[in-house]
């Protein structure tokens, strides 16, 4: 039986969320509330909320876990050509938190293979902006001649970065704004990144599957750690890069 929260409720113990055997696999709770507070402490704990519009919120938290270990990330030939033009061109742009809700809003009219409608809903919107309000959720935007073309948002705490959806309306937007903040988070240290659920797309960019007790233990060992600055610009993955190399030189495998 999976437990219902009522608003001062705590969340129970990861280990007694659904196991592969249920028709929910890593299901844990549910409740009505999508509070700031409890986003905050679910993802202290390595939860995170997913259900679609009409049901209660579920909170989530799978064995195993997909994470990308910045150190990890695949770059192939033609994303580090792409980066390299970004990097040449004023007409590309990479933004932070300009229009943290309007990245959520085109993360959610984004089409998904397989999937109809969005989890996305008006109130996640705003229960993530208000988290975004008080510094714990951050979008990163690849711009093109003045247009938002792609992004993606998550939440940061401490030394850990919880994904959590991408866009692009333009060939690899996502995987350029992917590449700024694996080029952030490397630069403060940061070792994981929180990708919730194994994907094709998240494997194919270097994405892995992880025990849960082992993505618990990094999670409690890193969000007390002192919080991230949010302040840059593409110049972060010009440095990560080398903006000095030669077009034919390799791009480091993140």
């Amino acid at each position: 039986m999976v437990p219902w929260l009522s608003p001062d409720a705590p969340f129970p113990p990861v280990e007694r969320a659904l196991g592969a055997s249920s028709g929910a696999p890593g299901l844990l709770a549910a409740s009505a509330d999508l509070l700031p507070s409890r986003l905050v402490d679910a993802y202290r704990h390595g939860i995170f909320p997913w259900y679609s519009d009409g049901q209660p919120v579920l909170w989530w938290s799978p064995d195993p876990r997909m994470i990308l270990r910045p150190d990890e990330f695949k770059v192939s030939p033609s994303l580090r050509k792409t980066l390299k033009r970004v990097l040449r061109d004023p007409a590309w742009e990479i933004r932070v938190d300009n229009d943290f809700a309007a990245v959520m809003r085109a993360c959610a009219n984004a089409p998904r293979h397989g999937q109809r409608g969005t989890w996305i809903t008006a109130d996640v919107i705003d229960a993530y902006s208000s988290l975004h309000r008080i510094g714990d959720a951050h979008s990163i935007e690849t711009w093109l001649d003045g247009q938002r073309v792609g992004g993606l948002y998550g939440v940061s705490i401490g030394k850990m970065f919880f994904g959590e959806s991408m866009f692009a309306s333009v060939t690899d937007a996502s995987k350029i704004a992917l590449a700024a903040l694996v080029a952030h988070l490397r630069r403060n240290g940061v070792e994981l990144i929180d990708c919730q659920q194994n994907t094709a797309h998240l494997a194919s960019l270097g994405g892995r599957e992880i025990a849960r007790k082992a993505f618990i233990a990094h999670v409690r060992a890193t969000v007390g750690a002192q919080a991230l600055g949010w302040r840059f610009d593409k110049q972060v993955l010009a440095d990560w890069i080398g903006q000095g190399h030669a077009d034919n030189s390799p791009v480091p495998t993140l």
